[in-house]
């Protein structure tokens, strides 16, 4: 996906990579994997919770949004500027009121949608 995304002169100079990639967590081999390609997702991901079962003792990185940067940090995304804001978003309260999570994570999804806000250069 690197090769494609830097490819010059093509109209995919902004690709970016969401997913449910299993990364178990940072400092995992999955995780540094996923780096080691480029990758990098925005810190500001790091502390939300990515599923409805996530608390302070099992939180994962499952999830993620990602684009890829050069070595030392620069995006090679052209016309958008991440705007270091970023969460998740808890359906659940929202949705199948009077349900439990675990009722709710098999009508729709234990995990949560994940945002990033990007700014037009």
């Amino acid at each position: 996906m690197r090769d494609w995304a830097v490819r010059p002169n093509d109209w995919n100079t902004n690709l970016m990579v969401l997913g449910d990639f299993n990364l178990d967590r940072i400092g995992d081999p999955l995780y540094e994997a996923f780096i080691s390609t480029g990758l990098w997702p925005p810190t500001e991901l790091d502390t939300v919770p990515r599923t409805s079962f996530d608390n302070d003792r099992t939180r994962n990185f499952y999830d993620q949004i990602a684009w890829f940067s050069t070595p030392d940090g620069t995006s090679l995304l052209q016309g958008l500027t991440y705007g270091h804001a970023a969460g998740s978003f808890d359906f659940i309260p929202h949705a199948f009121r009077g349900l439990s999570r675990n009722e709710v994570s098999w009508r729709i999804s234990d995990h949560y949608p994940l945002w990033c806000e990007f700014l037009l250069a």
